[in-house]
């Protein structure tokens, strides 16, 4: 088995936060080729192929990468981990499709949330069962509290997105009852707890290819197979949407996928599955901010609530990354 090194808590949790600052602007980019292809499915299916086109080219180009290449078949041959884990990516494609599927029925702020709260409940459950690299993790008390203040700051970066739903003044949920929103929320729920799943698959993966580089690859691989299999029946059933913008900044949204996919890859091993995860979550929310700071979306307003929140969600993911006594709060 080829080992990767190890990063330290205050090397590691920034890069995290740094890859989560890639997931909302490919979410900027894949929604606006979404609306210009008229087709979710085909903007997803755009999105996959531009990443995987670049993750063959950088197995090719890099030593590494040829190296990682060369591992795959071996690994999986030799049972070297369970070769289900292959098939990680096939979770990013259904985060795809509850994200194309749900977020007109839910707004992007429920959809966030109820993401966000699978991600989080799932990360302590793969820690504790030491699904990934980095082993078993105990569920303490202060790793619970984090969670919690995590989900309700989420919560409340993205409560002016509900209000401006309610008002009518911005893209929200429409008017539904309770029971029709209940089905479209249990997608993302699950679609954001078996994102952890993936996350340690994918670090268990890059332990034996020796490279984050091979995992990305085959992560892209399994999940563009799912998309193009939907698009194709997309297309039996509905035909093609529109055909393919000219400006090269619609296809950067895979590039974007390979950055954070591979060092969660990577830093799995090194914070675990549940403080890798919340980094990205603050990431995702620092982006957001940026976003609607430096290119904001029409009828975009900064609230003060969306700022405070992002704030309490760094402060969530300290308190749940602090050493604490042996034993202390342990469950």
């Amino acid at each position: 088995m080829t080992s990767t090194h190890r990063l330290p808590l205050l090397a590691g949790l920034p890069l995290a936060v740094g890859s989560g600052l890639a997931i909302p602007v490919q979410g900027r980019i894949n929604g606006a080729l979404g609306a210009r292809l008229g087709d979710g499915i085909a903007a997803s299916v755009v999105s996959f192929s531009t990443g995987l086109l670049l993750m063959i080219l950088i197995s090719l180009v890099l030593p590494r990468g040829r190296a990682g290449l060369a591992s795959i078949l071996p690994a999986v041959r030799s049972r070297a981990f369970p070769r289900i884990y292959v098939f990680a990516g096939g979770i990013g494609a259904l985060f795809v499709f509850a994200q194309s599927f749900t977020v007109g029925i839910l707004g992007v702020a429920l959809f966030t949330v109820a993401t966000v709260t699978g991600q989080t409940v799932s990360g302590l459950l793969v820690d504790r069962l030491g699904i990934g690299p980095a082993g078993k993790k105990s569920v303490t008390g202060i790793r619970i509290i984090g969670c919690l203040l995590t989900i309700a700051a989420v919560a409340w970066a993205v409560s002016p997105r509900f209000s401006a739903a309610a008002d009518g003044t911005g893209a929200g949920a429409p008017d539904a009852g309770p029971s029709a929103l209940l089905l479209p929320l249990l997608l993302p729920v699950l679609a954001g707890f078996l994102m952890s799943f993936q996350q340690a698959m994918n670090g268990t993966a890059t332990v034996h290819y020796g490279t984050p580089i091979a995992a990305t690859l085959v992560n892209f691989v399994a999940g563009g197979l799912v998309l193009w299999t939907a698009y194709g029946i997309k297309l039996a059933v509905a035909g093609p949407g529109n055909p393919l913008p000219g400006e090269w900044w619609y296809y950067a949204g895979g590039p974007m996928g390979c950055v954070f996919i591979g060092l969660g890859a990577l830093l799995v091993r090194s914070l675990g599955v549940l403080v890798t995860g919340l980094g990205m979550i603050a990431g995702q929310l620092l982006g957001s901010l940026a976003l609607d700071v430096i290119l904001p979306a029409p009828g975009t307003v900064v609230a003060p609530a969306t700022v405070l929140g992002t704030i309490l969600t760094l402060a969530a993911i300290v308190l749940a990354t602090l050493p604490w006594p042996r034993g202390a709060f342990r469950r």
